[in-house]
């Protein structure tokens, strides 16, 4: 396994909860390790629960919600769990199993996570298998398809 290291200024995090009705987001201070993940969605639940939206390097995204205390994940790519650590560790917290260096590429995880609030699995699934789409692309378009492009858009400075 590859050890990349815990922060990448190629790697973009975003938490998002709606609180009285109106999305409110904030930029993750850690998107390698997912403790701190974990931690971060669990202090801001708002109204119904937190999602955090994150891409690593150019390779793959990440989309992790917490409801109460429950937790869903998926990953773009199972395959990167090869190389990446934080991948690895979603397989390990959701006992998928470990991919091998010759497996396809393919998501996994609780890809319906996002199925409640519009976004099927099946279009999560179309969206990780897009290659023309680098991860902050893809995490960029779920924010405006689930509400919150405006507030995604002002933390994600592309310059």
């Amino acid at each position: 396994m590859t050890n990349h290291a815990e922060f990448n200024v190629d790697d973009f995090g975003v938490i998002a909860w709606r609180e009285d009705g109106v999305w409110r987001t904030s930029r993750l201070s850690n998107t390698r390790e997912l403790g701190s993940i974990m931690d971060q969605l669990k202090a801001q639940q708002g109204d119904a629960g937190s999602i955090a939206l994150i891409a690593i390097d150019e390779e793959f995204f990440l989309v992790a919600t917490c409801i109460g205390g429950a937790m869903q994940m998926m990953l773009s790519d199972v395959t990167y769990a090869v190389e990446y650590e934080i991948a690895a560790d979603v397989i390990d917290a959701l006992d998928l199993p470990f991919p091998e260096d010759d497996d396809d590429p393919q998501p996994g995880g609780d890809i319906d996570l996002l199925s409640d609030l519009g976004i099927s699995a099946m279009d999560l699934e179309v969206m990780s298998d897009d290659l023309e789409m680098y991860p902050e692309e893809q995490i960029t378009a779920l924010a405006h398809r689930l509400g919150f492009g405006e507030q995604f858009d002002e933390l994600y400075d592309r310059d």
